[in-house]
């Protein structure tokens, strides 16, 4: 009889899957993942698997809320537009940190918690996984909401 594949196996899975994209894309476009190597980066297939764009606009925004990934469609296929918040938009320095946590969300939709997308974003960034989270916080800080659990 076949070992039992548990839900801790399914995350344990999909965890080592995001941190093979991250390292992925960290080779192709790295080691500095700057604004214009996010950028291309979401144009490839084999780390970000759906369409992704990016528009600077708080519509959907919850408050505090950084950044929402959209879907531009009833299939992911059609992909997603990245809203992220119009104070961010002259400051390309922090676009790869709000960029990169939601990658993951994009790739593997509702299956994704909050620990996947920070361990992308460290990952992707070079960063340990509480200096990515503290950056982040710090980011929804400065537009006024609380990060009460994990900031999205």
């Amino acid at each position: 009889m076949g070992e039992r594949i548990t839900g801790e196996d399914g995350k344990r899975a999909l965890r080592d899957h995001v941190l093979e994209r991250a390292a992925l894309a960290r080779a192709r476009y790295g080691p500095v993942m700057d604004e214009a190597a996010m950028m291309r980066m979401l144009d490839d297939r084999a780390i970000v698997r759906y369409p992704m764009g990016v528009r600077f606009d708080d519509a959907g925004l919850e408050p505090g809320e950084f950044a929402h990934a959209a879907a531009l469609g009833e299939h992911p296929k059609e992909g997603f537009c990245l809203f992220i918040h119009p104070r961010f938009e002259g400051r390309r320095d922090v676009w790869p940190l709000l960029i990169a946590y939601h990658v993951p969300a994009v790739n593997y939709g509702d299956i994704t918690e909050p620990e996947d997308c920070e361990a992308f974003g460290a990952a992707l960034l070079g960063m340990g996984v509480e200096e990515y989270y503290g950056a982040l916080c710090g980011l929804a800080d400065e537009l006024g909401g609380g990060h009460e659990d994990r900031p999205v």
